[in-house]
């Protein structure tokens, strides 16, 4: 009966919240980005690779929450539809640097500002200064581990594997957002799931044979909690 009735209270507060955001609430507005933001940005960093079109993308989501919040029928909850507004905007990025080809600027070239003589490499001025709770919870060096092997899955295993592992999402909630069935995602959770044990074993032999320090395989799962 407990979960049932925290199951009540959460639906009755997230139907307050959009009565809200529908009569133009700046408050509850607010709210919504101080809560989504950094899952938002987070998430689509991981699935367009680039942070600077993250930080654009995730601006484009809100807005198109604000604008569209009055179509939300509680149809799925309001974080589900958040993040599949998210998504597809990721997918449309996607799309558009396919057609134009956009060639991708080196991380380690260096930019001269403004009359300053001492150059800053690009990858410096794209740190995220705030870390989500997945970040934190990981140690420095197999943080850029994971994140180099994820970014190798490829799609649609990875953005699946970043909201099921990562994100949390049930298997329900990630088939709603990716408009397709239950056998789908859980067949490119196990793709994806393997796709990355095989990247990551491949960089742990590596690692071992320069620190000799013993095999140090994890899935992402582990190096999630």
């Amino acid at each position: 009966m407990g979960n049932l009735a925290s199951a009540i209270a959460l639906h009755s507060d997230e139907a307050a919240l959009v009565e809200e955001l529908r009569a133009g609430s700046e408050e509850a507005f607010a709210w919504l980005i101080a809560r989504y933001h950094q899952p938002i940005y987070s998430l689509l960093a991981r699935t367009v690779q680039n942070r600077a079109d993250a930080a654009d993308l995730t601006q484009e989501v809100f807005v198109k929450v604000f604008r569209g919040v009055s179509s939300f029928h509680g149809e799925s909850s309001l974080r589900t539809w958040i993040y599949r507004i998210a998504l597809r905007e990721a997918s449309n990025q996607r799309r558009w640097w396919m057609r134009h080809k956009q060639q991708e600027v080196p991380i380690e070239m260096e930019i001269n500002e403004g009359d300053s003589t001492t150059p800053t490499r690009l990858k410096e001025m794209l740190v995220d200064p705030s870390e989500s709770p997945y970040d934190l919870a990981l140690h420095a060096e197999n943080r850029a581990r994971v994140e180099a092997a994820l970014a190798q899955v490829p799609e649609p295993y990875r953005t699946t594997l970043i909201l099921r592992d990562i994100e949390g999402f049930v298997y329900e909630e990630v088939a709603e957002m990716q408009g397709v069935n239950l056998g789908t995602v859980k067949s490119r959770i196990v793709r994806g799931r393997a796709c990355l044990k095989t990247i990551l074993t491949g960089q742990n032999r590596v690692h071992s044979a320069a620190s000799n320090e013993g095999d140090h395989a994890f899935t992402l799962g582990e190096e999630a909690q």
